[in-house]
């Protein structure tokens, strides 16, 4: 994968805008506040590319990013806690479903969690969600600097028993040292044509 030509390409809130379905996508979901937006930007070796807050609810539609010729990189909304009114989050569902549901061109969605946290009801729901519309999925649990490795071990294993995954289908990652970049990078090269 070459991230040398990485461009923002639109910021999508309805599914009339989103672009024709020419290039393979793959998308990122996660809780609000996981990281999401630092997992990308680490992946990506930028340091700005995706706009990083502390603010949950920061990303507020589908936001598209072309990379190269080879693929587009869809960062969608945050779900759990965002500060934003219920109206606008129930808005968010709706398109977020549509889009997963409907996209002919998505590939894979990458499931980003906190290593740091028990099994959370709303992740379980995506990853059950997922596998009964057979949509490809990727485990990401992140933050893993913030543990020491036989908590971080632990919690992994506490996490895949609790979302029904195998320690072969997940990348552990930080967003910080940048462990598990090229982990995650040949893991989405799997779900992209050659």
């Amino acid at each position: 994968m070459d991230f040398s030509k990485v461009d923002f390409l639109l910021s999508v809130h309805s599914l009339k805008q989103l672009p024709e379905a020419e290039l393979p996508e793959i998308a990122f979901a996660g809780r609000s506040n996981v990281g999401k937006s630092s997992l990308i930007n680490k992946m990506l070796g930028r340091k700005k590319l995706v706009k990083v807050s502390s603010r949950p609810g920061k990303t507020q539609g589908l936001n598209y990013f072309q990379v190269g010729n080879q693929f587009h990189l869809v960062d969608l909304p945050g779900y759990g806690f965002a500060k934003v009114p219920k109206g606008m989050q129930n808005a968010w569902q709706s398109l977020i479903s549509s889009y997963l549901e409907n996209r002919s061109t998505l590939r894979c969605v990458v499931v980003i969690v906190d290593i740091r946290h028990e099994p959370k009801s709303k992740d379980t729901q995506l990853f059950d969600w997922l596998r009964q519309n057979n949509i490809p999925c990727l485990p990401v649990y992140t933050k893993i600097d913030k543990v020491s490795g036989s908590i971080r071990g632990k919690n992994a294993k506490l996490l895949d028993a609790g979302h029904g995954v195998s320690k072969e289908e997940r990348v552990l990652f930080s967003a910080k040292t940048g462990q598990g970049r090229t982990e995650l990078i040949s893991a989405l090269g799997s779900f992209l044509p050659s």
